[in-house]
């Protein structure tokens, strides 16, 4: 009788423990490979060719080997600059519009193989892959599709040199973390000397999927990015700024590299967009792409900078800044003056975390389970997350200091691999008169962060006021 008892207790108290699950992922998620690319933030772009000698930004695709010719060239020192800035990955130009490759390919007579430099045995390509080796920053390349040099462009018979040139990048340089290419596809060029302006259709000439599964076959990691993706999408502008609102999806159905009109989509995402295809913020430290001697004084400042990270990693997309080697084929001072104190900037605002050492509750968290606890969002763990119950799309985080503190910023991160969710939030700070609201935003996604403009309190209360599904937030971080 005792043991019918036991039994019918351990079923009872066995009925009473319901398991709670983590919530099921919100479509469409980031692949392995995008969410890395989330998490490298920071990224250097690096355009060298003949331009930089000629004081060109497009080369028209005439210009002689023979200006190619640095005269003390140095990738490493490229590398190492961009690596003490803090950047993770380096794309390179491999060849920019005018034709001119870095590489000595087989294809073509017009490349670094026939400049005076290094008697014409000199690579940028390989030097660069080898420096990223070295100082351990991710590869990638960028290499137009467009050729004002080519006299097939415009012809079937150009995407044969076009992914033979792919090829020779893909087995010799790699491994390649991001290929790049983007919409000047088309217009006047040299042309093997016709001199004449020539058109393609943007939607169909490269037969970008066969091109493309050319490509994944040779690197099936890689990342491509282009107006519309499919890895990465452009963000719609060159000065450094993504939309306040801004959805990692899009539906690019309808999208291709160089198509007109798509500037707002691509700035703002969609928020039911089919694909995850995120937005990169390119933008450069100077005026131009390329090298301008006159440019030397308008080097963006390292307070400059500071703001484009705001407005690109701090709303959720990764920064590519180009910083362009003169022509001596060096880094010049000025940039990596501006670049080590944005560095420095970066490293001193974002110091002290606050709300790592906060008190920590929030209106509610799933399942009553302390695996989903707000005490995960101050743990200083991305891999952890307090989320709600399925159902429930709003909820509050509250954090209380020990003393009050001066207050500049906050950055909110969502658990990309359940995807984006939340679509607006708040933030208050507690005064004598009660919560007082200081900043507000819409979406989240990888980092957001906002200007808290040095409000003083002991507490702070962040508001999910709306959400896709339950919202499910990785960090809250305070400084």
């Amino acid at each position: 009788m005792k043991n019918i008892s036991l039994i019918v207790l351990i079923v009872i108290i066995g009925c009473s423990v319901k398991e709670t699950f983590p919530p099921a992922p919100l479509p469409p998620v980031p692949a392995a490979n995008q969410l890395a690319w989330h998490q490298m933030e920071l990224n250097a772009f690096v355009h060298f060719t003949t331009n930089t000698f000629t004081g060109k930004e497009w080369g028209y695709g005439d210009e002689s080997p023979a200006l190619f010719n640095p005269t003390d060239y140095d990738a490493d020192q490229w590398v190492l600059t961009f690596k003490e800035a803090g950047f993770k990955g380096v794309i390179l130009t491999c060849k920019h519009h005018d034709g001119f490759c870095l590489w000595p390919s087989a294809y073509t007579e017009h490349s670094v193989k026939n400049s005076p430099w290094r008697d014409g045995k000199g690579d940028v390509v390989r030097d660069v892959m080898r420096a990223c080796k070295k100082y351990e920053l991710k590869f990638g390349i960028y290499l137009s599709p467009w050729d004002r040099n080519h006299a097939a462009y415009g012809t079937p018979a150009y995407l044969d040199y076009y992914r033979n040139q792919l090829n020779e990048l893909f087995t010799a340089y790699g491994p390649v973390f991001e290929m790049w290419f983007d919409g000047a596809n088309g217009g006047d060029g040299y042309y093997g000397g016709k001199r004449e302006k020539r058109s393609i259709e943007g939607s169909t000439y490269y037969d970008w999927p066969a091109t493309l599964n050319q490509v994944r076959e040779l690197e099936p990691g890689i990342l491509f990015f282009s107006d519309a993706g499919p890895g990465v999408r452009w963000v719609g502008n060159e000065r450094g700024v993504a939309g306040e609102t801004n959805w990692n999806t899009i539906t690019p159905d309808t999208l291709y590299a160089g198509k007109a009109g798509i500037e707002a989509l691509l700035n703002s995402g969609s928020e039911n967009g089919t694909h995850w295809i995120p937005a990169e913020v390119d933008v450069s430290i100077r005026k131009g792409w390329f090298y301008h001697a006159e440019e030397d004084a308008l080097v963006k400042t390292p307070e400059q900078l500071f703001e484009i990270y705001l407005t690109s990693v701090g709303r959720g997309s990764t920064l590519l800044l180009n910083i362009p080697p003169d022509r001596r084929g060096r880094i010049h001072k000025n940039d990596s003056t501006s670049l080590m104190g944005f560095r420095a900037l970066l490293d001193s605002t974002f110091k002290t975390n606050l709300a790592h050492t906060a008190a920590v509750q929030a209106s509610s968290f799933r399942g009553k389970n302390k695996n989903y606890a707000a005490t995960n969002l101050t743990d200083n763990n991305p891999t952890s997350y307090w989320t709600t119950d399925d159902g429930i799309l709003t909820g509050s985080i509250e954090l209380n200091f020990t003393d009050k503190n001066t207050l500049r910023f906050i950055e909110l991160q969502e658990y990309l691999p359940l995807g984006q969710r939340v679509k607006a939030f708040t933030v208050a700070i507690r005064t004598p008169n009660g919560w007082q609201p200081v900043a507000a935003g819409t979406t989240i996604g990888y980092k957001r962060i906002l200007k808290l403009n040095e409000v003083t309190t002991d507490g702070l209360h962040i508001e999910i006021t709306d959400s896709k599904a339950c919202p499910v937030l990785a960090e809250v971080k305070i400084y």
